[in-house]
């Protein structure tokens, strides 16, 4: 903790890498205003986190020198269990642990990424902790465009979710595998969800929620391509799911959604060209981010996103 900052039973004070900038970071999150998993406010993110039973609204700003703020929110003080498990969620949302300084140097001199780098200084590949959170706004979102997604995940979490309420405001929960597992195709019905993706979101919480698919057997995996095929075996989960998940959730830097349809868009943008790129030539550019993968197409969805 940074000497000039104070930290109370309230509160805990985060010191952050140089290479971050907490406004690139709440830019990002602010891009949706149909977000039901946090609530934006003006330099901070509020969200609802619940572990062991217990449940906290915390407001996560900008403090002093850079560093990060989490304050909770309400009258009852926090355990220390759920003091250091808000400290864990923030600091793998935001993936401070990761160095950048490598990804940077190699984007100054790479033919694609000194066009993005310099405009999104301080971005981390800002993460969904949760896996089951994860694999389902991947299964959700398959094939549709981003604004019908949140639709349907706000549909998802307020018909399955737990609100936690704070002032006038209710800060959603996530379903939690249990609950998804134990629903039938026709109870998601109401959704407007299809029929196949109703399967498969039931079919991953029963396998999370038996303990057959977990955080740690996909790290143990090995490689990201070992984890990528133990995701891609389970239906439902195709190649661009899985490495959603691989990015955004399991943190590996050599995760690549290189069919992905807005890392195509933002290609063709930056390059000014008349059609999306063949996957050929998306493979020829990638060439120099090897291990940085997943930053680069998070970089890139950013011009666009």
């Amino acid at each position: 903790m940074k000497q000039s900052q104070i930290e109370t039973y309230s509160s805990i004070v985060i010191p952050t890498p140089e290479e971050f900038r907490f406004t690139e970071n709440w830019s990002f999150l602010s891009r949706s205003s149909n977000e039901c998993m946090f609530h934006i406010q003006e330099g901070c993110v509020r969200k609802a986190l619940t572990y062991e039973q217990e449940t906290s609204v915390v407001e996560v700003s900008e403090g002093q020198d850079q560093g990060i703020v989490i304050h909770f929110l309400g009258e009852a003080s926090p355990s220390e269990r759920m003091r250091c498990y808000a400290e864990e969620y923030v600091r793998d949302w935001f993936d401070l642990d990761t160095n950048l300084a490598p990804f940077y140097q190699l984007a100054g001199t790479d033919a694609l990424l000194h066009k993005v780098v310099p405009r999104f200084y301080g971005l981390r590949v800002v993460g969904i902790p949760d896996l089951f959170e994860a694999v389902c706004w991947g299964i959700i979102g398959q094939q549709i465009n981003l604004t019908y997604a949140y639709t349907l995940k706000r549909r998802f979490v307020e018909a399955f979710g737990k609100p936690i309420a704070y002032g006038d405001e209710h800060y959603w929960l996530f379903p939690t595998p249990e609950t998804i597992a134990s629903l039938t195709v026709q109870d998601l019905s109401s959704m407007r969800m299809t029929t196949r993706k109703s399967e498969y979101l039931i079919h991953v919480a029963a396998l999370i929620a038996e303990g057959n698919l977990t955080k740690h057997s996909l790290l143990q995996a090995g490689s990201c391509r070992q984890a990528e095929q133990q995701l891609t075996a389970i239906r439902g989960i195709g190649p661009w799911t899985a490495n959603y998940v691989l990015m955004r959730c399991l943190r590996f830097k050599d995760a690549f959604p290189i069919d992905d349809v807005g890392l195509h868009n933002a290609i063709k943008l930056l390059l000014e060209l008349d059609s999306k790129p063949p996957k050929a030539d998306i493979n020829r550019l990638a060439a120099n981010w090897h291990e940085w993968e997943a930053y680069a197409t998070f970089y890139l969805w950013r011009t666009i996103y």
